[in-house]
């Protein structure tokens, strides 16, 4: 597989996206990019991402929309008197050595508006999907549910990767029955800054060489 990117998104909220997002930039030297963003500022997600990578500037692209509330994007538009328009949403022009690392809002059916879904972004930008999901118990339903729904959108996935404590048993039934491969299992973490990162990025050494991005990870 050979891509310029990748769409990160989660069997529910707060599965650890932007955790996995920040590994993810920090391991492939990527951008990163999220589109649509809810909540109050002090809690948006780009400016953990540039804490814990200390990603330049230049390489995050703004949000498309932001709004203050949060909750699911549909609902936080209406509640700030808007409307998404899903054809504002355009992936950023990147350089030819680019990567870009894409962060969904909620999980892959969140709704965007009316008619549009997160799902909808991921078909447009053509990127393949890694999903993030929990490693404990209820993870199997979840993960195989959203590997189920992607595939029949007809949408490329890159793998699934688990958060938590090991859990050998979820692994290899989300592999058996899914038929998707789990790229990497990432410990619970009580504390997240820039060592955690760098010590997290040999796990990601399977979806580097997914993406023809094997360099070292050691600067």
């Amino acid at each position: 597989m050979s891509q310029r990117g990748l769409f990160v998104t989660g069997t529910d909220t707060e599965v650890g996206k932007t955790f996995v997002a920040a590994a993810l930039v920090a391991r492939l030297k990527a951008s990163y990019w999220k589109p649509v963003q809810t909540g109050p500022e002090q809690d948006h997600d780009t400016p953990e991402i540039q804490r814990l990578t200390g990603i330049a500037e230049q390489s995050i692209y703004p949000c498309s929309y932001t709004f203050p509330d949060p909750l699911s994007p549909h609902t936080a538009a209406k509640r700030a008197d808007q409307t998404i328009n899903i054809d504002n949403i355009r992936l950023p022009s990147i350089q030819r050595d680019e990567y870009l690392i894409v962060e969904g809002a909620g999980g892959a059916f969140v709704p965007l508006n009316d008619h549009y879904m997160m799902s909808d972004l991921m078909v447009r930008f053509n990127l393949p999907v890694v999903i993030v999901a929990r490693s404990g118990l209820g993870t199997i339903n979840h993960t195989l549910l959203t590997v189920e729904a992607l595939r029949r959108r007809g949408i490329s996935l890159a793998g699934v990767i688990m958060n938590g404590p090991e859990n050998s048993d979820n692994r290899k039934a989300i592999e058996q029955y899914g038929r998707v491969q789990v790229l990497a299992e990432l410990p619970h973490c009580e504390e997240v800054n820039q060592n955690t990162i760098a010590t997290l990025m040999p796990k990601l050494d399977k979806v580097a060489e997914l993406l023809g991005r094997n360099s070292s990870h050691d600067g």
